[in-house]
């Protein structure tokens, strides 16, 4: 499909009845504001919601009596045509029309004398209005469709390797041991959050505002409950959803914000989960291999493999964020109602769903294609040190206050250190020289299957804890 680029040499055309500048002005606009003021370049992408809504609009007109039903036809059959010529790049966009709208209403009159009245009790300030929301809620049924991707992506990652411990972490050092689908999980409750955030979102975008006009509203006879019915803006009951206030229809934007803050979260979590990527996969950790398909190497150094996708998704956070901000500062100094700063949303919310939705898909494609080293993970859940709070358990459980046991297990750990021990090397009667409490049994503390299976709390990492909540989550994908 062929798209439309900035130009800083475009010229305007002769003022025309379909082009914004009308008979107020004696001459189209300089070559430089032409230019300044075009968003073909961008909002070309609306192509589909435009013709969509053109089409529910003309059908009302009709309903309304102001189009024939002949002249309805005709423009649904020209629409419907452009369509067709957008889809396979024969469509020839002029950005001396400034924009979608415009592109798209002009071509069609040239061919159907009637699509002259189409633009009849609807401006562009509630057809830019109309098109950003029908196009955003199609963006979050397809991000949330590629969220329970990503999400199955870590629960088989998780299910495949179900036995496998490593260390959890705390500030980065070792703290206490966790199988690795139990850490996997704990993203895919970030992402549920995510999802139910975007679908909470879509039901604020699902509203119509076409209708709305300019600022005012129209004397003629609209339906606008007929329109939004044609475009789905209804609710679970199928009644429609049409917006309350014509000066808040036009220049809402927050179904934008709520868009891009939730996608800011959701890439924030994609980059905690590339940073723990990124970590296992290192020589230091030795965790993770990723397929050589969602690496790269050194220019300069042959041994380097790289896992740029983790790393990128970890980057693109920062402009996910960045445009959140964006349209904070666009928003937060404009008066009612519409204003031309408001063409600059839409940059901002198309590279918004394009990162996330890039992040999420590669995320899981790269997931699909890492296998754990399990004898690595092994190695490292090893650590005595990890059970150390098992150990104040263990002594908790034998009537000692928790503040008491944590002050002699930190002794016990000095004592290891000081004779380069292992915690689970230390003897019995070296155990009862810190504290007599210690007993025979104290070795079955560094029992890490024991010390998995007592973790019976739920949300705990516990042997049949974690089973049962990486069986919760594959019966749930599967049911979509």
């Amino acid at each position: 499909m062929a798209r439309p680029t900035r130009s800083s040499t475009s010229t305007p055309s002769a003022p025309s009845d379909v082009v914004s500048r009308s008979g107020r002005f004696s001459s189209g606009p300089a070559a430089d504001v032409a230019a300044f003021s075009e968003s073909i370049s961008f909002d070309w992408r609306l192509w589909r919601q435009d013709i969509r809504g053109s089409i529910a609009h003309a059908t009302m007109l009709q309903s309304a009596g102001i189009l024939n039903a002949a002249e309805l036809k005709a423009i649904r059959e020209g629409l419907e045509q452009i369509g067709a010529e957008i889809e396979s790049g024969r469509f020839t966009w002029k950005p001396e029309l400034e924009d979608v709208h415009m592109n798209i209403e002009a071509e069609l009159t040239r061919r159907v004398p009637a699509g002259a009245k189409l633009h009849t009790g609807r401006s562009r300030n509630d057809q830019v209005a109309v098109d950003v929301r029908l196009w955003l809620r199609d963006e979050i049924d397809a991000l949330i469709s590629e969220i329970r991707t990503l999400q199955g992506s870590l629960v088989r990652l998780g299910a495949r390797n179900a036995s496998v411990i490593i260390p959890g972490y705390t500030h980065l050092q070792r703290a206490q041991p966790v199988y690795l689908a139990h850490h996997l999980l704990a993203y895919v409750e970030m992402l549920e959050r995510d999802l139910g955030r975007l679908a909470d979102g879509r039901e604020r975008t699902n509203v119509c505002p076409l209708g709305s006009g300019a600022i005012a509203g129209s004397t003629l006879p609209l339906d606008r409950e007929r329109v939004a019915r044609l475009l789905d803006f209804v609710d679970a009951k199928g009644k429609p959803r049409v917006t309350q206030n014509s000066m808040d229809g036009v220049s809402d934007r927050d179904f934008m914000i709520e868009f891009c803050a939730g996608a800011a979260l959701l890439a924030v979590h994609l980059s905690r989960l590339s940073e723990d990527i990124i970590l296992w996969v290192s020589s230091e950790f030795g965790f993770i291999r990723i397929a050589d398909a969602y690496t790269t190497g050194s220019s300069l150094m042959p041994q380097k493999k790289n896992p740029d996708v983790a790393e990128l998704t970890r980057g693109k956070s920062g402009r996910v964020i960045g445009n959140l901000m964006s349209l904070l500062t666009l928003l937060k100094g404009l008066p009612m109602t519409y204003n031309r700063d408001l063409q600059e949303d839409k940059e901002r919310l198309f590279d918004t769903a394009d990162t996330v939705r890039r992040c999420v898909r590669l995320t899981a494609a790269m997931l699909d294609n890492t296998t754990v080293r399990a004898e690595a993970c092994a190695a490292a859940a090893a650590d005595p040190l990890l059970l150390a709070t098992d150990l104040a358990d263990y002594l908790v459980r034998k009537g000692m206050p928790f503040r008491k046991a944590h002050h002699v297990v930190g002794a016990v750990v000095g004592f290891a250190e000081a004779n380069q021990k292992p915690l689970d090397q230390i003897t019995v009667a070296e155990f009862q020289a810190i504290d007599g409490t210690f007993a025979d049994d104290v070795a079955s503390v560094f029992d890490l299957k024991q010390a998995m299976a007592r973790r019976t709390l739920t949300g705990s990492p516990g042997t049949r804890e974690v089973k049962r909540q990486l069986d919760r989550w594959t019966r749930a994908l599967a049911k979509g």
